[in-house]
């Protein structure tokens, strides 16, 4: 590393020293970080990076002509992960009943998150562990009617819930802050819930208030360390998760626990599948969607659609025509 300016950028420079097995030794890379999807919007159309990695906007994406010759998008699996997460603290708040949390499961369209927030840029997710990874299953699909608010009326009454039921709903700025006001207006339907939206917009202070417990809801964004089930399961729902939400299972607990005796990860699906019944049903965070990777290169830019592939960042095999 070359220089680094908190939150604003870094150089990357070739190790003169590195003898190891890459045997490509790369060019200069600066790494710039903007505060906003905007921001990032506005630099590309500036021209003032030659790739975006993460953080245009959907529109933006949706909007590029595969027959730009100036242009080269190129699209991955990615195992990032979005979810809603509850506060469950306490049964005296607004969702410490989980009939309250499954009204809200119940009411949310997904399909239409994909479609007109992000512009066919994400996919729905209905369970705790992503698509394409080993466990997956649908177990929020199997037990909530997708956007039924019959269902979610039905099961307030039956709790002798009040409603109308008033939440805080925290987010960040940008295409969160969208996201936020079409959730508020799916739940409000038919006056069964409240949003009030609470906007952060520095994200280490969002972090600290979510895990405050200042929100009743929150958008969370969750990438993988590894690509396993299990770091989709233990540091979400686990005893002591990283979200501090309040949620604990002895049932999910000891099942965790015997997916870690496979190595065959395969043998392990059928307690990631129970892990994920036990979720759907609790509702201590509910899934919402899933991104590609989708990273934009100028035309003269090659080694661009590697880092598109995984998780792993290849600047070294980043090159300039």
């Amino acid at each position: 590393m070359a220089s680094y300016t908190a939150e604003k950028s870094l150089t990357l420079k070739p190790n003169a020293a590195y003898d190891g097995a890459v045997t490509k030794r790369g060019v200069a890379v600066e790494v710039h970080y903007f505060e906003t999807s905007r921001h990032v919007e506005e630099a590309w159309n500036a021209r003032t990076v030659d790739i975006a990695y993460a953080g245009l906007p959907a529109a933006a994406l949706a909007g590029i002509d595969p027959g730009d010759a100036d242009i080269r998008l190129s699209t991955g699996d990615s195992a990032e992960a979005h979810y809603l997460v509850l506060n469950v603290r306490s049964p005296r708040k607004p969702l410490g009943q989980a009939e309250t949390r499954r009204a809200l499961a119940s009411l949310i369209d997904r399909g239409h998150l994909a479609s007109e927030v992000f512009e066919h840029t994400v996919t729905p997710l209905y369970s705790l562990v992503p698509q394409g990874v080993v466990g997956h299953s649908t177990a929020f699909f199997d037990r909530y009617p997708e956007a039924d608010t019959a269902s979610a009326a039905r099961r307030l009454r039956t709790a002798g819930i009040t409603t109308p039921v008033r939440i805080r709903l925290g987010h960040q700025t940008g295409i969160a802050a969208v996201e936020a006001r079409a959730l508020k207006e799916q739940w409000e339907k038919d006056g069964l819930f409240r949003v009030e939206l609470v906007e952060e917009r520095d994200f280490t202070t969002y972090q600290k208030r979510c895990l405050k417990g200042e929100f009743d809801v929150h958008l969370y964004q969750w990438i993988p360390d590894f690509p396993d089930a299990d770091t989709f399961v233990q540091p979400l729902v686990g005893t002591g998760n990283v979200l501090g939400n309040g949620y604990t299972s002895a049932e999910v607990d000891h099942a965790i626990r015997d997916t870690q005796r496979f190595t065959d990860r395969s043998k392990a699906m059928q307690r990631f599948r129970a892990v994920q019944d036990t979720v759907a049903k609790d509702a201590p965070l509910i899934p919402v969607w899933h991104r590609q990777r989708q990273v934009v290169t100028r035309a003269d830019i090659l080694g661009g659609h590697l880092l598109a592939e995984d998780a792993i960042w290849r600047l070294w095999e980043l090159r300039r025509l």
